[in-house]
């Protein structure tokens, strides 16, 4: 996602643009009067193909190049995979590395999400012979890669606005639009449908030519949704395990073939928890909210940071400071539908917001926090029971006000985790029966639990058991 301020993102999380629904409704009679009903069924019927088996036990990791490393390169961030690689991460999810525009540009670097090229690379960041190398030796260590997809506008000079104008929604006065304040971009035009094959087919050359695993695709729900069924549908004729990933809180974006979309509004409720604006139960209508709305086989991308909400609104350093933020990461890890990111410099932690327009190096120093990552995404690995499709079940608890419990079953196996979401020592007895020997990951010890018994959580407390 482009540069929001907190305004312009709450509103992109609550509507969506008046040319995206305008273009829905135009394709739509575009698909009424071609009487395409079967291919629109097989699009639509490929969001319930959800994730890889193998993937329901994953985690993402979001890259960003220029900032990673003092050279801010593909070659400089390879030597980070052999370490990310022994922490436990699945897959690499890398911000745009495409050309950025020139034109309106902001600052002295310019966004990444102000794409100049669709099938080229940033040279920022090096060459695309050093991409394809990169994508190899990282998929040699059994990680996927994915790259992160504009699709909803392009930079201020992209190579489509003089080749095909067309492609581009202009105003009154004849200038083409942007939102915003997104000044540095220019909206696309999908009522045009030749757009949609070239878009395809660009998404198709980093599939092909690169060997990627899939997308994250930047502001989804701008995009119209009988786009995405086409796009969705074609790519996974591409490639039958493809990973896709929406920027999206809302419902219909896995009806268009999309297997995983972002947990907006699990965020949101997460930082009025750890603000003390709202009790531990707040997190109870996230869950509902999916299950009243969402088709079954979605899957949520859970975080306590990632680029935009770094950049912009100081995650997590100065939403979840300190001790706050370990509770929420188990949660982000552990909880239902989850699969987890984890942010560059997360792990150092790296206290400071990363700038979106000028070389902003992440200082690596001591990783305090890869321990911690490491025993929760192993944890994942290793027990079936903390797999995106595992059985949920809420604990109640006499302090549910503070604390939040809630086990997970598959294959037999069974965790439980405790978490204590304020800044109080909490003594709590769980209303369900729960006796059995368990194992404590963080302090690698079994205890034998018994029904009714009284735990207790120091402030901002956490503990995950798994059953023996």
């Amino acid at each position: 996602m482009p540069n929001f301020t907190l305004k312009q993102s709450i509103t992109y999380n609550m509507t969506i643009k008046s040319k995206a629904v305008w273009g829905i409704l135009f394709l739509s009679v575009i698909h009424l009067f071609a009487c395409k009903a079967p291919e629109q069924k097989t699009a639509a019927s490929a969001a319930n193909q959800g994730l890889p088996e193998n993937l329901l036990q994953s985690n993402i990791y979001e890259v960003n190049v220029r900032q990673y490393t003092p050279e801010g390169t593909f070659q400089a961030f390879a030597k980070s995979l052999p370490r990310l690689k022994e922490m436990g991460v699945d897959i690499l999810w890398f911000m745009p590395i495409t050309p950025i525009s020139i034109e309106d540009r902001k600052g002295v670097l310019g966004s990444y999400y102000a794409v100049a090229d669709y099938t080229a690379v940033n040279p920022e960041f090096g060459t695309i012979e050093d991409w394809k190398k990169l994508v190899k030796e990282a998929q040699g260590m059994g990680m996927k890669v994915i790259i992160d997809w504009v699709a909803n506008h392009t930079g201020a000079d992209n190579r489509w606005i003089k080749s095909n104008p067309d492609f581009y929604i202009k105003g009154a006065d004849g200038k083409l639009k942007f939102a915003f304040d997104w000044s540095d971009t220019r909206d696309l035009n999908y009522w045009n449908p030749i757009l949609h094959d070239s878009m395809i087919n660009s998404m198709k050359f980093w599939v092909k030519e690169t060997g990627i695993d899939g997308f994250r695709c930047d502001v989804a729900a701008e995009v119209p949704r009988l786009f995405w069924q086409k796009a969705t549908a074609e790519l996974k004729k591409t490639k039958s395990d493809i990973i896709l990933l929406a920027e999206a809180d809302i419902a219909w974006i896995h009806d268009a073939g999309f297997q995983l979309s972002y947990a907006w509004d699990a965020f949101a409720q997460m930082k009025k928890v750890a603000k003390g604006e709202a009790s531990a139960r707040v997190l109870d209508t996230v869950l509902r909210k999916m299950d009243e709305t969402y088709p079954p086989g979605a899957f949520k991308m859970y975080f306590t940071s990632n680029h935009d909400e770094n950049t912009w609104n100081k995650a997590d350093y100065a939403t979840m400071p300190g001790a706050v933020h370990a509770p929420f990461a188990v949660l982000t890890h552990t909880w239902k539908n989850s699969i987890p990111l984890i942010y560059s410099g997360q792990e150092e932690p790296f206290l400071d917001s990363l700038s979106f327009f000028y070389k902003d190096t992440i200082q690596f120093k001591n990783y305090a926090r890869a321990d911690f990552y490491k025993a929760l995404l192993n944890l994942r690995k290793k027990n079936p029971a903390l797999a995106a499709d595992a059985v949920y079940t809420k604990l109640n608890s006499d302090k549910d006000d503070a604390v939040y419990c809630f086990q997970k079953e598959k294959n037999g196996k069974k965790v439980l985790i405790l978490l204590n979401l304020s800044a109080k020592v909490q003594y709590f007895t769980l209303a369900e029966k729960i006796a059995g020997k368990y194992f404590n990951l963080f302090s690698n010890k079994q205890e034998e639990i018994k029904d009714n018994q009284q735990f207790t959580l120091p402030e901002w407390g956490y503990t995950v058991y798994s059953l023996e």
